[in-house]
């Protein structure tokens, strides 16, 4: 009984074991989980694989790169883009000429296979097998189509992975797209890229019109660009030896017959063609920098620039031939721009006497900030004729004490000046006097209207000085800011290529002010006597010339406008010193001139042979140049366009008081230095030279301090506190204005 009993309590345990554990063992339940865990890793991975096998097999088209014209249409250069350059033209409909002679070389089997060719495997693998290193590739049209979209290493995987998309490509697309994409993308050497590009950029041509021995070269260098490099002997030597292969055998597959195979033959070996090098590359440089600032998006597949490739020969010519002249004195580099006077398009740029990087480091010194001289003073004037502060008949003087502490470039004064010859002749100290009354923020203001300046430079920084060419400008500015002059007062910016994004133009002259200034600027008498007649500002055709020299001889400018030009010219050297006393008229006029003779010596139609346009309503006159009147006993006459042809009866009032302060300036304020020795500490007092009298009583704080000759300087010893300086005419009772300065 106890037996049985204890037999069934051992059933119990014996059944109650195993109804404890699962009926499989974890070893089993790992080995299922990881099997089924391979599978989806493997379905997930093919579905990676797959959809960047897809990825890869969609056409990408690049943006068409721009070709850059001339104004006539002639081919300058092909502008970058993209991220393999420059050099992507969209190909069309694939002429069967062209299609036969790339696969004739590139995959002979293309329209029988599924994008990748097993006869070209099997015999690539046994030529690598055999010779122990790889000599024989097996890319067909397809596989180069997905390394040239997707550049990878030349791996076994990755060549796995070109062969799986040249498969899916021809699949999705056809053969016939798969070749048109090809010859879209495939690199013919020089930066160009397709067969479109190819046939423009070797032969200026499209590709329907390429010749049989044309097509075979082209064909040969998609196999190794650099190798069969067109540009030297020795690649297109290579090139024609591979395009010859390709006639073989298009006339083995009869696609061509015998007379056009011997033709085509003949066509190749005389077949030179060279990349076409960037034309006026100062130019092409000029262009795509305004490009960059002003287009909002990459250019328009082609952009027409306003450079004439002739004229632009023409003028460099003259430019480099004159420049030779000048290099025994000191020059070393020039730079050029000629704009339509109407549209200021710019017809031709002159960067540098030679735009490369070994001779001149491809500096466009037409952009290159430099000291602009005298040639600022134009507008000076202008603005000052523009507010009424000068007229025609105004008497500016010119005299060592003016009160700006500028000098004349020649250290001599010509005294009273109608600002036809103040201008004329580039007086510094009428040009200072007349900033001054205007003010220098005002000054500097309209300056920097006109697009000079566009520095964060406050014109106190100039001082007066900034009517003789402290503010320094680049060469395209400063004919930007002529052609002002030349258009009747109204600026606009240059342009440089068709569609150019630009700002309306501005009114910034009066219509009166700026016939006056080119009035003024066009009369050699004016120029007398700091410029002699028959030199290099003289035509024989109305000009408007200003020359500017900056100080030490290092710049030297022209710019001159006529009914058709505005040229501009600046001469110096790149390290920025000085030349052997070249200036403005002795150097950048006689570039200038030899440009615009040259300019017009080729004009069919002549120019006017009157002058230039005076303002409205105005007649000419001759008025005295010593008193702005009409003299008929006067030694020195100029002619003066004045309202109703009536001037002065008699001599205008003077800009000048009789006595005048020029040292010390009103409310000037001076510091002691502690250091200084007792005695040294003066303030020179000067009157204006040139007043009627031959007296002057000095007056410190009230009371009479010394008498001195007129132009004398008179020393006072400084002493602290705030100071009245009078100065009197003790004959004739005049009082000059007060002038009050502190010391410290």
């Amino acid at each position: 009984m106890n037996k049985k009993k204890q037999k069934n309590v051992d059933l119990r345990g014996a059944l109650a074991t195993p109804l404890a554990e699962p009926p499989l063992s974890k070893s089993f339940l790992l080995l299922f989980f990881k099997k089924e865990g391979l599978a989806c890793f493997a379905f997930a991975l093919f579905a990676l694989l797959a959809s960047d096998v897809w990825h890869r097999s969609t056409f990408t088209t690049p943006r068409p790169t721009a070709i850059l014209t001339d104004r006539n249409g002639v081919f300058m250069a092909q502008l970058g883009g993209g991220p393999a350059g420059y050099g992507y033209w969209p190909v069309g409909a694939v002429p069967t000429r062209v299609a036969d002679a790339i696969l004739a070389l590139e995959d002979r089997r293309f329209w029988n296979h599924p994008g990748i060719d097993p006869v070209a495997v099997i015999r690539a693998a046994d030529s690598d097998m055999f010779s122990g290193r790889r000599v024989s590739g097996a890319s067909t049209i397809a596989m180069q189509v997905a390394r040239m979209q997707h550049p990878e290493s030349r791996s076994l995987p990755h060549k796995f992975l070109e062969a799986a998309t040249a498969l899916v490509m021809t699949a999705r697309y056809g053969r016939q797209a798969v070749l048109q994409q090809y010859l879209t993308l495939v690199p013919f050497g020089e930066n160009t890229h397709g067969i479109a590009d190819a046939a423009a950029w070797y032969f200026d041509r499209p590709v329907s019109d390429l010749s049989w021995g044309q097509i075979a070269l082209l064909s040969a260098i998609p196999q190794s660009p650099s190798r069969y490099n067109l540009g030297n002997p020795r690649g297109l030597q290579l090139a024609k030896s591979r395009a010859a292969i390709a006639l073989a055998r298009l006339r083995q597959q009869n696609v061509i017959d015998a007379p056009t195979y011997a033709e085509a033959l003949a066509d190749l070996a005389q077949l030179t063609p060279r990349p076409q090098p960037a034309r006026a590359p100062d130019a092409l440089h000029a262009i795509l920098q305004i490009a960059a600032l002003t287009a909002s998006s990459p250019p328009i597949e082609h952009i027409s620039s306003m450079i004439d490739l002739g004229l632009q020969a023409q003028v460099t010519a003259i430019a480099r031939k004159r420049l030779d002249e000048l290099r025994p004195d000191g020059a070393e580099q020039l730079a050029v721009i000629v704009a339509d006077r109407s549209s200021m398009n710019v017809l031709a740029l002159v960067g540098s006497q030679s735009y490369s990087a070994a001779e001149s480091g491809e500096i466009d010194y037409a952009m290159r900030w430099r000291s602009p001289g005298s040639t600022l003073k134009p507008f000076i004037f202008a603005q000052a004729l523009d507010r009424r502060a000068i007229s025609p008949t105004s008497i500016l003087l010119d005299a060592p004490d003016s009160g700006t502490g500028v000098e004349n470039a020649d250290r001599r004064f010509l005294g009273p000046l109608l600002p036809e010859q103040a201008l004329g002749n580039s007086r510094n100290v009428p040009a200072a006097s007349l900033v001054r009354r205007d003010g220098l923020e005002a000054s500097h203001w309209f300056l920097a209207s006109l697009g000079l300046d566009h520095s964060d430079v406050p014109g106190a920084r100039y001082g007066l000085s900034l009517a003789i060419g402290s503010m320094p400008t680049e060469l395209d500015r400063l004919v930007t800011a002529y052609g002002a002059l030349a258009n009747d007062g109204v600026w606009q910016p240059l342009r440089w290529y068709d569609n150019q994004p630009e700002p309306p133009p501005k009114n910034l002259i009066s219509l009166d002010t700026a016939r006056t200034i080119t009035l003024f600027l066009s009369d050699p008498m004016a120029r007398l006597p700091s410029f002699a007649r028959m030199g290099s500002t003289e035509f024989p055709f109305p000009v408007a010339v200003k020359t500017g020299t900056s100080q030490g001889y290092r710049d030297a400018w022209v710019v001159e406008y006529t009914d058709k030009y505005v040229v501009g010219v600046w001469v110096g050297r790149p390290d920025g010193a000085p030349m052997d006393q070249l200036g403005g008229a002795t150097s950048a006029a006689l570039v200038g001139q030899d440009i615009l003779l040259s300019l017009y010596k080729t004009e069919t139609d002549g120019q006017d042979d009157g002058n230039f346009a005076p303002p409205p309503g105005t007649a000419p006159v001759d008025i005295c140049a010593q008193t702005g009147t009409v003299a008929a006993d006067c030694a020195r006459q100029l002619v003066a366009y004045l309202p109703g042809g009536i001037a002065p009866a008699v001599p205008p009032a003077p800009n000048n008081p009789p006595l005048r302060i020029v040292a010390p300036l009103n409310h000037s304020d001076f510091i002691l230095n502690p250091d200084a020795p007792a005695g040294l500490a003066v303030l020179p007092l000067r009157v204006a030279a040139g007043s009627s009298t031959a007296d002057v009583e000095w007056f410190v704080d009230g009371q009479a301090y010394q008498m001195a000759k007129a132009g004398d300087t008179v020393e006072w010893p400084a002493v602290p506190g705030r100071h009245v300086f009078v100065a009197r005419d003790p004959f004739a009772g005049t009082r000059s204005k007060p002038v009050i300065v502190v010391v410290n």
